[in-house]
């Protein structure tokens, strides 16, 4: 019987030592038997923005090319891509090709997205996301692999399997995304709808060097030294989520699964093969977002609405600017979707009635100057 889950050790990024891990971690799967010559299997990375592979901010190239190694083996079409946040366009994704370091990706057999048009889904089976736009270069592939980075997230607390497959939606279009779903919990549940609808075969998770602090783009690379297979991606972000000292209550995307039954209610009741607390940062530095109430406080009834709403806007997190860090650059006024963000005296001022709590201008920050702060109640409760 097929773990739900498989974790295996992977020290480092040399090129052997990527390949070695990766065959382990599949091999409980059945390994890449389901792969025939001539399918066309689309990577996901997770292809966020302009960073060297250090940062830990991008699926690491040697992972990947030692995936498209394999599958090249046996014959697969492979093609590696994202839409960072950004211009969906070949000028704007090669320049986050480059800094990533992917021009390896086809020195291994694979090729880097070319196809930058946009398709329209119906998915009338959807929870809250029926229609939407996506990178039209998933069409016709035979199986889609999510190949993401465990990192902390302003929004949504980690970002790993299931949120990597937002990057399916156009860069540009994603802020519309952000304003049509700013409850976090419209917003989890939007992210497993395209999961749902693009059922990745297989997620496989780099997380040999991590993100914890500012995450996904201004936090601080973390050494865990695993990789993380799975076919559920939802099951995947459940372990990983206990790896970083993360409860599921804490995040969204994780409580969306569990309405829908995807998950189990806790790790335990996954079959895990590979030992996890071996790879476990309880210290793990996280975004502490006061998630855990949004589930429980919402409800059909009035009085659940009210407790929640309460709730939310006395505990929520929100963007703020470190002092002496900002270069009044402007990028969170030109990413903000609410158009929350105005620069005064080249400093970004945020109107918090119009502050969806998106996180955008926090994880497209060049300098990592806004970090994501909890009210001074919710800090309170917490002593």
């Amino acid at each position: 019987m097929k773990p739900d889950v498989v974790i295996v050790p992977c020290a480092g990024y040399g090129r052997e030592e990527a390949r070695a891990a990766l065959e382990r971690a599949l091999a409980p799967l059945g390994g890449l038997d389901w792969v025939r010559p001539g399918m066309k299997i689309a990577v996901k990375a997770n292809l966020l923005t302009f960073a060297k592979p250090e940062k830990a901010v991008t699926t690491h190239p040697a992972l990947l090319c030692a995936l498209v190694e394999l599958l090249a083996a046996r014959g697969a079409d492979v093609v590696v891509g994202d839409s960072p946040g950004g211009l969906f366009n070949a000028a704007f994704v090669g320049r986050v090709y480059a800094a990533a370091g992917l021009k390896a990706v086809e020195q291994a057999g694979g090729r880097l997205n070319q196809d930058f048009s946009e398709g329209t889904a119906q998915f009338p089976d959807g929870k809250v996301c029926r229609q939407f736009r996506y990178t039209a270069w998933l069409d016709g592939a035979d199986a889609i692999i999510d190949f993401c980075k465990l990192k902390t997230h302003g929004m949504m607390a980690m970002t790993c399997g299931a949120k990597n497959m937002f990057g399916t939606i156009p860069g540009t279009v994603k802020p519309e995304y952000h304003f049509r779903y700013p409850d976090p919990r419209d917003f989890a549940r939007m992210i497993v709808d395209l999961n749902e609808y693009f059922k990745p075969r297989l997620t496989l998770v780099d997380a040999v060097e991590c993100m914890e602090g500012n995450g996904p783009s201004g936090g601080t690379p973390r050494h865990m030294g695993a990789l993380v297979a799975g076919e559920s991606p939802h099951k995947v972000d459940l372990l990983c989520a206990g790896l970083i000292g993360l409860n599921r209550e804490e995040v969204p995307t994780l409580e969306a699964a569990l309405e829908r039954g995807l998950i189990p209610p806790s790790a335990e009741g996954l079959a895990v093969e590979g030992d996890p607390a071996a790879f476990a940062l309880p210290d793990f530095r996280r975004i502490v977002t006061g998630n855990s109430h949004l589930f429980r406080g919402s409800g059909n009834s009035l009085l659940g609405r009210l407790k929640g709403a309460a709730m939310e806007k006395l505990l929520a997190q929100r963007p703020v600017v470190k002092p002496g860090e900002c270069v009044g650059c402007g990028e969170c006024r030109n990413v903000c979707p609410a158009k929350a963000i105005t620069m005064v005296n080249k400093k970004p001022s945020i109107d918090r009635k119009k502050c969806i709590r998106c996180f955008c201008c926090q994880e497209f920050c060049p300098k990592s100057a806004m970090t994501v702060r909890r009210t001074a109640i919710a800090r309170l409760l917490d002593r």
